[in-house]
């Protein structure tokens, strides 16, 4: 019998069978320095990802008032605004310009502050909030003007109210500069200047108008703009395409055709147009209450009730993470023609409202 021998530093041997290799364990600085490296890589992907994480849930919540937008009580706002605790106190016009000063005071308090001009992340990779927030500066410019050149001037000759004249311009800076000046210093500017003026109106120093014929003239702004609101929603749907109207063999220049919105902007005019409802679901409020003789005389009491029915429809929580862009009668739905529908609605009411008020 031949007893087996060992062989090289390669493996073993046993009788005449191919040698057996045996693994060699790494060791030595290097084996050292890959393991360091090893755990720095598995540090930073750590780090990386948690901070990803982060990112992610602040962006979230940043953005939850787009996704379950929450109101809130105009009579409080007015109360808080003018430090009454009776109701019964409040002048007509306080009511709608304290919803005014909330409104923009909102988009620089809320979670994560002013995010249009970010440039920094999460605000910077954020499209639908800032997309809101635009909505909601359009409905209070809106209303400034409507501030500045109706509701408060007894006629086409009267003086501007002097504070008015000054606040509305700030409302019109640019949505997205950041530095040298910020928005949000400008848009603050312009909140000062209409507490002044809330203030100066509850003391009698001011004027407001609660008259029909102002108030048309701002119901015509309100229905261009739903009306440009409903088009531009309609357009995400390929059914909702337009061939030029033509006229005696020619296309008509007083009607434009209705081009298709790009996919990738479809939430942007869905979230515009919802920022810009919340805004007026919460001015249509005030004007209830403020315009509330007039309203009962013209008997414009159903109208406006239903306008604000319509534009708290279009709040209502969506469940989708993305804007679903459906068409037809097919398996997914079309946010932006349910939302289309409900302003579409609001719109008529408002029409018949002005007809209401113009008797």
């Amino acid at each position: 019998m031949t007893a087996p021998h060992a062989s090289s530093e390669s493996g073993v041997t046993l009788n005449n069978e191919a040698p057996i290799e045996i693994p060699t364990v790494p060791s030595g600085p290097e084996a050292v320095e890959e393991s360091r490296q090893k755990r720095r890589l598995w540090t930073l992907g750590g780090v990386v990802g948690a901070l990803g994480l982060v990112l992610f849930g602040l962006g979230w919540y940043w953005s939850y008032q787009c996704f379950s937008p929450s109101t809130y009580d105009v009579t409080e706002v007015a109360l808080r605004e003018t430090g009454l605790t009776d109701p019964k106190e409040l002048l007509p016009g306080v009511k709608t310009t304290a919803v005014l000063i909330h409104n923009m005071d909102y988009l620089l308090t809320k979670p994560g502050g002013y995010l249009s001009n970010d440039v920094t992340p999460p605000g910077v990779l954020l499209d639908n909030m800032p997309n809101w927030e635009f909505g909601v500066v359009v409905a209070s410019r809106d209303l400034a003007t409507a501030l500045r050149n109706q509701l408060s001037r007894a006629q086409s000759q009267s003086p501007e109210d002097r504070d008015l004249g000054i606040a509305e311009p700030y409302f019109y800076f640019e949505t997205e500069s950041w530095i040298l000046p910020a928005t949000e210093s400008q848009y603050q500017k312009g909140i000062d200047l209409f507490r002044r003026y809330i203030r100066r109106l509850q003391q009698g120093q001011a004027n407001f108008y609660a008259r029909a014929d102002n108030l048309t003239q701002y119901i015509d702004i309100l229905a261009k703009r739903l009306g440009s609101y409903t088009q531009r929603l309609s357009a995400s749907s390929k059914l909702h395409e337009e061939a030029p109207v033509m006229i005696r063999g020619q296309p008509s220049t007083a009607f434009t055709p209705l081009e298709r919105t790009p996919w990738l902007e479809v939430d942007d005019h869905f979230y515009e147009a919802r920022g810009y409802c919340w805004a007026l679901l919460h001015i249509m409020r005030a004007i209830e209450k403020d315009f509330d003789e007039i309203l009962r005389v013209k008997g414009a009491d159903a109208p406006i009730h239903q306008i604000i029915r319509e534009l708290e429809a279009t709040q209502a929580t969506i469940l989708s993470p993305v804007v679903l862009n459906g068409s037809g009668f097919g398996v997914f739905a079309n946010y932006s023609l349910t939302l289309a529908t409900y302003i579409a609605h609001a719109n008529a009411a408002l029409i018949d409202l002005r007809a209401l008020l113009s008797i």
